[in-house]
């Protein structure tokens, strides 16, 4: 072994005592499986056939905002399909309700305005009700869900129904 090779050695030992002396170990954190997402989906669908509202798309995100579960009930509008999956995004990318991004962008029904109404122009951006995060018991943002066909109040309720079947799940 030449001394070369043992100073390599040796400065690698020192780099890693030295990055778990400074706590920079990676941290592991839950994240949503497609598993989890199809539970959720048919919860969705549960709740839409037990209450009888439009046929809905539901769309499903991870914490990034990518396409986990995409899922289209017969005759469910085909323009809330883009809708559905913003929503989600929404969600996950400004982690609330987007029934609360509506409250942020234009306001409460109390006149004042929204306190930033220039999310308003994001084309990205859905702020009315039918989207949720999906977060853990601790607060650790997993993604999110968005739901669209019904009315804005049912979308939620129908996202709300796909959280709830995997409440369980996200107490661990």
């Amino acid at each position: 072994m030449t001394l070369r090779y043992l100073y390599i050695i040796l400065f690698g030992i020192y780099i890693s005592f030295q990055l778990k002396a400074d706590n920079h170990s990676l941290e592991l954190k839950p994240v949503i499986n497609l598993s989890l997402a199809k539970t959720m989906a048919d919860a969705c669908e549960t709740d839409q056939l037990k209450n009888g509202y439009n046929p809905v798309n539901i769309a499903i995100v991870d914490a990034g905002g990518d396409l986990v579960l995409f899922r289209r009930q017969n005759n469910a509008f085909l323009l809330s399909i883009d809708i559905a999956q913003k929503k989600a995004k929404s969600s996950a990318g400004i982690p609330y309700p987007t029934r609360k991004i509506e409250e942020i962008v234009y306001g409460k029904k109390d006149g004042k305005p929204g306190r930033a109404p220039g999310l308003a122009h994001s084309k990205d951006i859905v702020a009315f009700a039918g989207g949720l995060p999906i977060k853990t018991k601790n607060g650790h943002l997993l993604g999110a869900i968005g739901i669209s066909g019904a009315t804005a109040d049912q979308d939620e309720k129908c996202a709300a129904a796909g959280i709830k079947a995997v409440e369980d799940i996200l107490d661990n």
